[in-house]
């Protein structure tokens, strides 16, 4: 990977999508693993600002581990962070008391260099509009219906949960964003029909041509996985918060036009235009009530979505 590249990509995310001012104090957090995308930020953000700092840490165990507690109070102290690690922050409560505190951020969980450079390749303001636009077509429908060539077919009830967007753009105090970012997505009340995944998922990364993976979901749960290793993987939560490690969790619509081929990275994979992505497991981080250890996305290539009947134009 060039370092021109990672340059480039780490000026969007710094300018472009965190809007560091030189007043302002910025740190970078990341792990032993992520240290190339953690100098590219660091130095971005150095060019912006005079207070500027980096912290590397091990990489933690498992998504959502607390980072050290130096870490957290760097993370709370500061205007703005950035934190590409191998592990998630997303979701600890390190990145959550450094929001209440007023800084904002954005996390980048599992980031390689390939997957920076491709998602922050692009104009954020235009994927932010995108975003607004998809959100203006969804966001007071009852129910949505989602349809594709691989045999997805199935109806999500919404109630009164409300639609999320994630543009990539974090200028508010107490802000915080996913990099690479561009989606709008909701954890609904209520799902049935089928849905194949044929895009990317975990444990399997990018499918291969023809590859299917199958998902019967009634009245909110997930009651068939075509899948093995997924399979074992809900069973396995299941041990510890039986039924909830089915609830279907999430139905998402990716708005990032820079993402114009899938890569085999979720994080990456989620924000394509012109896919969705459902998710079994917790929601409790976007807006639902269900608490459990995992969150699975399955990626949906070329979809066709109803709001109330209107077919919904997405970007592509």
């Amino acid at each position: 990977m060039s370092n021109d590249g990672l340059a480039t990509a780490a000026r969007t995310a710094v300018e472009q999508c965190m809007a560091l001012e030189a007043s302002e104090s910025c740190v970078v957090v990341t792990d032993d693993k992520r240290r190339p995308i953690g100098e590219a930020l660091y130095e971005a953000a150095c060019a912006v600002s005079e207070d500027t700092t980096i912290l590397q840490y091990p990489p933690g165990d498992q998504h959502g581990e607390e980072p050290p507690a130096t870490v957290a109070a760097a993370m709370a102290a500061a205007d703005v962070f950035l934190a590409p690690t191998t592990k998630s922050v997303s979701h600890t409560r390190a990145r959550g008391d450094a929001c209440e505190a007023g800084a904002r951020g954005a996390t980048l969980p599992g980031i390689t260099e390939d997957v920076f450079v491709t998602g922050l390749d692009a104009d954020y303001e235009t994927i932010a509009q995108h975003c607004r636009d998809v959100l203006a077509q969804v966001a007071d429908a009852d129910e949505i219906r989602v349809t594709a060539p691989a045999g997805t077919d199935i109806t999500f009830e919404t109630g009164d949960r409300e639609w999320n967007t994630d543009t990539g753009i974090v200028h508010d105090a107490g802000g915080f964003s996913n990099l690479p970012a561009g989606e709008v997505f909701v954890s609904p009340t209520n799902a049935d029909g089928t849905y194949v995944v044929d895009g990317t998922m975990r444990p399997h990364g990018l499918l291969d041509d023809g590859q299917k993976l199958r998902f019967e979901v009634e009245d909110g749960y997930v009651t068939e996985i075509s899948d093995d290793e997924i399979r074992s993987q809900v069973e396995e939560a299941a041990e510890e918060v039986g039924r909830d490690a089915y609830n279907l969790a999430e139905l998402g619509i990716g708005t990032n036009v820079g993402v114009t081929d899938l890569v085999g990275s979720v994080l990456l994979d989620e924000k394509a235009a012109g896919t969705i992505h459902i998710a079994i497991g917790d929601d409790a981080g976007i807006g639902g009530d269900t608490n459990a250890p995992l969150h699975l996305d399955g990626i949906v290539r070329e979809p066709t979505v109803w709001a109330d009947g209107e077919e919904v134009e997405l970007p592509r």
